[in-house]
Parts: structure tokens; sequence; C-alpha cells
């Protein structure tokens, strides 16, 4: 096998390691082609091409998140992970690390740890990477690695929702609301949100503003507005899988992507519900909609009924 057939039938695991370190779709794939030039300009064959790739791909993100995390303090307003929608890379052995470490609260999670934190933890318990591996990895004794995960494994306890919610659980939820959404039905959709729910939006400063609100009563109001009005302009909403759970891509008349809504269910209601409106994280999903003339639309439509 030739070095780009073993580099295509890893990329999908390299993919998904950079994406979890990085919590960018964009940069996750930047940082694999860069692996790809550094390993095709190699002239030594390493004894583990595995190995070698994660290696590469994890050094490569650490230096990226390193100068991302300066841009990510002077973010405006909330900063959000670029959806994701499929993960290339499944291990049937497993998929249930893999599925949590890629929700977007644990993405959220992982912004709390320092660069090296987030690798091994990401390496060690979401790949299963031996310690030698990971600490040729992050060019850190073995020592140092554990101590690191240690340090990983009690942040990301801490900051753990209390209540988990299964597969079906969320599954449900996620249709009553959206069926509540569609209709907007304020009484429903306040039926399945958590009393303190949190509607956070990220924009970037390059929409108009994303409104953050917290509580059942406010939250089903403004959604139960919004999306009837939003509907009469020719916006849409397919129900998808986003981050491993549940969530919508909202697209505008021409089928352009306006948003990204993703949910986080636990003891049996809403907790939150997390919008990416930013057009710089969205682009990996097709052509993006413009959402200042979807707004200036929307305003026009309110004076027209007002």
């Amino acid at each position: 096998m030739g070095k780009a057939e073993e580099f295509e039938e890893l990329r999908p695991l390299l993919f998904s390691i950079a994406y979890r370190i990085l919590g960018s779709v964009s940069e996750a794939e930047d940082a694999v082609q860069e692996t790809w030039l550094r390993y095709d300009r190699s002239v030594t064959r390493p004894v583990s091409v595995k190995s070698y790739l994660s290696a590469a791909v994890t050094r490569i993100a650490v230096d990226v998140l390193r100068s991302a995390r300066v841009r990510r303090e002077e973010y405006a307003g909330t900063w959000l992970p670029e959806p994701l929608l499929d993960d290339p890379y499944q291990d049937p052995a497993r998929s249930a690390e893999l599925a949590d470490s890629v929700s977007t609260a644990a993405l959220l999670l992982l912004e709390r740890l320092s660069p090296l934190e987030r690798a091994v933890f990401v390496l060690r318990d979401v790949f299963a990477f031996g310690f030698a591996e990971v600490a040729a990895a992050v060019g850190r004794s073995e020592t140092a690695c554990r101590q690191l995960l240690v340090r990983a494994r009690r942040h990301m306890r801490e900051g753990r929702p209390r209540f988990a919610a299964d597969e079906r659980e969320r599954a449900e939820l996620a249709g009553r609301f959206f069926d509540a959404l569609k209709n907007g039905d304020v009484a429903a959709l306040r039926s399945v949100l958590a009393a303190d729910v949190r509607l956070v939006g990220d924009g970037g400063g390059k929409t108009p503003p994303a409104r953050g609100l917290v509580g059942a009563d406010p939250v089903a109001r403004l959604l139960a507005g919004a999306y009837p009005l939003m509907a009469r302009i020719g916006v849409t909403f397919e129900p998808c899988e986003v981050n491993a759970g549940p969530g919508a891509v909202f697209r505008d008349r021409d089928g352009k992507v306006l948003h990204v809504v993703a949910l986080e269910v636990g003891d049996g209601r809403i907790r939150t519900v997390r919008a990416v409106l930013n057009p710089d994280k969205l682009a990996h999903l097709g052509p993006v909609a413009d959402a200042w003339a979807v707004d200036a639309e929307l305003s026009a439509l309110r004076r027209a009924l007002s």
C-alpha cells in the first residue's frame, strides 16, 4: 500500500482527533492536510503509520489551538464549536466515548482545558491510545501525561450535567420540540423545556445580534413567535443529528444554510438550545444564506402584520 492509500485509510481518524482538539471543522481539515504534506515529504517509513500520523496531527492541532485561544478570547459574543453533522470515524468498541466526546456540551468543557490536557484526554480517554503513544504525540513523559490526564478528567467530571439522557429520550423530546416549533405552540414548547433552559446564539458579530435568554416561558415565547414568521418567508428546517445529539439545519428559501440548532437534553427536559449562526462556521455545510437579508425580510413582514 502506498503512502496516499495509507493516509486516506486513516484520514477519518485524523480528522476526528483534530476536531475534538480544535472544535472547528475547517481548522481540523487544515490540520489533516498539513499532516499529509509532512508525511508525503518524509523519507523514512514509521514503524506504525497510525501512531506516526496521529502524533503529527495532534501536534499540529495543539499548535493551532494555542493561537486560536487568543482569538476566542476576543471573539464577539458567545463562542460555540462548528457544528459537525457526521463524524467520519467509527469504532463500535468505543461508540459511546466517541459520541459523548463530540457533543457540543463536551466540546465546551474541553475548552476549559489547556491545549496539552485537551490533547492527552482526547487521545487517551476518547481514542484509547497507549500512554507511550500519547507521550510521543505531545512531547511529554508518560508520568507527565498521566498527571495531565488526571487534571483533565477532574475538569471534565466537574462540568458534566448531573442528569444524562438516553438516545430514545433525546429523540422523543427533540421530536416534540420541533413539532411545537413548526406549529408556533408556546405551551407545547414550554412543556419540553427545563425551567432554567438557556437559549444561546453564536453569530460571531457577523449576523444580526443573537439573543440569549434564560427560562422556559421567555424562550418558548420567543421561539414560538419566530419560526412561523420565518416559515412565511420560505425558511425551512430539517431535523438531524448535530454533534451526536438532536438538532436541525435551517435553510432559506433557496436552500442555503441559515443556522444550525443543537439541543442539550437532561432530566427529561431540554436544558440548552444552542444556535450557530456565524457564516464562517457553516461554510463546510454548503452555500450559506445572507442572514442580514433574511432579517430585513422578517422585519418588513412584522411591520406589514402590525
